[in-house]
């Protein structure tokens, strides 16, 4: 079954028309319920600290939150009036949290997340690393979309970034929702030497898997040629043409990922097309 609740993070106009050219046709395809969310950032003033603030600066902050607030409604109504989908713009105010927290908290009732790729020149800083904190701990499969990206729509031609973890399991299932009736799947393993696919007991299974639901899986092996697992998703991606890239997410530690760094956090520094993380 595809996803009946979409929620889509608006935090710019700008990423605003990137995100409904991807979630509005998944919603339209899956009869979804799509709730645009933007939070409206709180002006905290704090107690230790002695500062007067001006009514004047309280208005012009207000001001130019409700004129950013209206300029991404536009945009989410030009998008979704027309269709015959249930569309819901979701104003809320962060209050004493930050945005972030409150995407998590909306993110929780939702089947399906989609979220720009992190914009550092538009982004308020109350935003930065959203994307990380909803895959942490919303508890929800989030799609991460490159900012300005324009390619076809997803479902059509998918690729799983295959290993035994829980993390990648949980990625493969939230992606069988999102893959069209027949839809291509490639199913990759980055391995540093050649695996014999008829030992790989887990791999196979899980092809096995999704040929059953009615798509068309097939298993590949890539070495990752002293490059990143990270490389290794984006080239096959561009190569095989694939509209997302599913993968498990932050299956390490928070001391290995700031240590030694992971592919996650390398896949939300650069990528090609959406990708689905499943944490």
């Amino acid at each position: 079954m595809g996803p009946k609740t979409i929620l889509v993070c608006l935090t710019t106009p700008e990423n605003t028309e990137t995100l409904l050219k991807v979630a509005v046709p998944l919603a339209r395809k899956h009869g979804a319920h799509l709730i645009g969310l933007h939070t409206v950032e709180a002006l905290l003033v704090y107690p230790g600290i002695a500062m007067h603030i001006p009514e004047p600066a309280f208005a012009t902050f207000n001001a130019s939150q409700k004129q950013e607030s209206e300029a991404i409604k536009e945009v989410f109504t030009k998008h979704t009036k027309i269709e015959d989908f249930v569309s819901e713009f979701r104003l809320i105010r962060a209050e004493a949290v930050s945005a972030v927290e409150r995407m998590v908290e909306c993110a929780r009732a939702a089947d399906l997340v989609i979220m720009s790729h992190e914009d550092k020149e538009h982004d308020r800083y109350d935003q930065r690393h959203a994307q990380v904190q909803v895959i942490r701990e919303s508890g929800r499969p989030v799609v991460v979309v490159p900012l300005n990206y324009d390619g076809p729509e997803i479902g059509t031609n998918l690729l799983l970034g295959w290993s035994d973890t829980r993390e990648a399991a949980r990625a493969a299932h939230d992606m069988v929702g999102l893959a069209d009736e027949g839809a291509t799947l490639t199913v990759l393993r980055v391995v540093k030497a050649q695996q014999d696919a008829l030992k790989d007991g887990d791999a196979i299974d899980m092809v096995e898997m999704f040929a059953r639901h009615g798509l068309k899986p097939t298993l590949e092996y890539r070495e990752p040629m002293g490059t990143s697992i990270a490389e290794v998703l984006n080239k096959a991606a561009f190569e095989l043409g694939a509209d997302l890239i599913a993968t498990g997410a932050f299956g390490h530690s928070r001391t290995y990922d700031f240590v030694l760094g992971a592919t996650t956090h390398a896949l939300l520094r650069d990528q090609k097309v959406p990708i689905l993380f499943s944490k």
